[in-house]
């Protein structure tokens, strides 16, 4: 079960986003700009196929993300790149990348929901990566967003169920898909929003990287299966 799972979405300068991209992977674009951002997910009663739901997992679970297309021999395909993957969950951490896909940063995670707001902080032990959100259900997107409507910025980050993440080993990208039981988004009002990795100017040049939106889902039902690595 997803019980929520927020996108916090920054445009970003397509040539800028291309330069921290495998050069397989191009930017999905929309409207001339690359979208990237962060998925905040709480997973609940994760567990294989035949266990039982009471013996899941449950965890907190950061993925920065870029919104990516690349050919493959069925042709062009599109889903996300995600250059970092941080969990609260010591499990994830030890058998992400060894008995299911995505290598896993342990990480902090301090939240505060009801059914309207939503307050998270994350800071991974290793001192590289640090988030901060908090905002509230809204029902329409910030006039500034690129998308002109909720149905549109959903239409765009449906299709991205699949995503390579980056692993220990520098030429090998593992990939999983998520498969989701339906499929509804709703627009957080973001009141504060921080990423230390949008905001490492080595990466992100000053103006190059702006905040757009953030889309909320609840309570989805779920699957995670594994698809074949890329080599990059």
């Amino acid at each position: 079960m997803i019980r929520r799972r927020i996108l916090v979405n920054f445009r970003v300068d397509p040539q800028v986003m291309q330069a921290q991209l495998p050069s397989r992977f191009q930017p999905k674009l929309h409207r001339g700009n690359s979208i990237a951002g962060i998925c905040m997910i709480r997973l609940e009663s994760v567990r294989p196929r035949l266990m039982p739901r009471v013996l899941g997992l449950s965890s907190e679970n950061a993925a920065h993300r870029v919104a990516v297309r690349w050919l493959s021999q069925e042709g062009e395909k599109e889903g996300v790149f995600i250059p970092r993957r941080d969990t609260g969950s010591v499990m994830n951490h030890i058998v992400g990348g060894r008995l299911f896909p995505g290598e896993h940063h342990r990480a902090r995670f301090d939240v505060q929901e009801d059914s309207e707001r939503i307050s998270i902080s994350m800071r991974s032990d290793d001192g590289e990566v640090s988030v901060e959100v908090q905002g509230r259900i809204q029902d329409s997107l910030p006039s500034s967003s690129c998308f002109s409507s909720v149905a549109e910025a959903s239409a765009f980050f449906e299709p991205g169920a699949v995503g390579y993440s980056v692993t220990s080993d520098k030429g090998r990208l593992d990939g999983m898909e998520l498969r989701t039981h339906g499929w509804s988004v709703q627009p957080l009002q973001v009141e504060q929003v921080r990423s230390s990795y949008f905001t490492d100017v080595t990466k992100f040049p000053k103006g190059s990287v702006e905040f757009d939106c953030a889309l909320i889902m609840r309570n989805l039902a779920h699957e995670w299966h594994s698809c074949e690595d890329l080599h990059v």
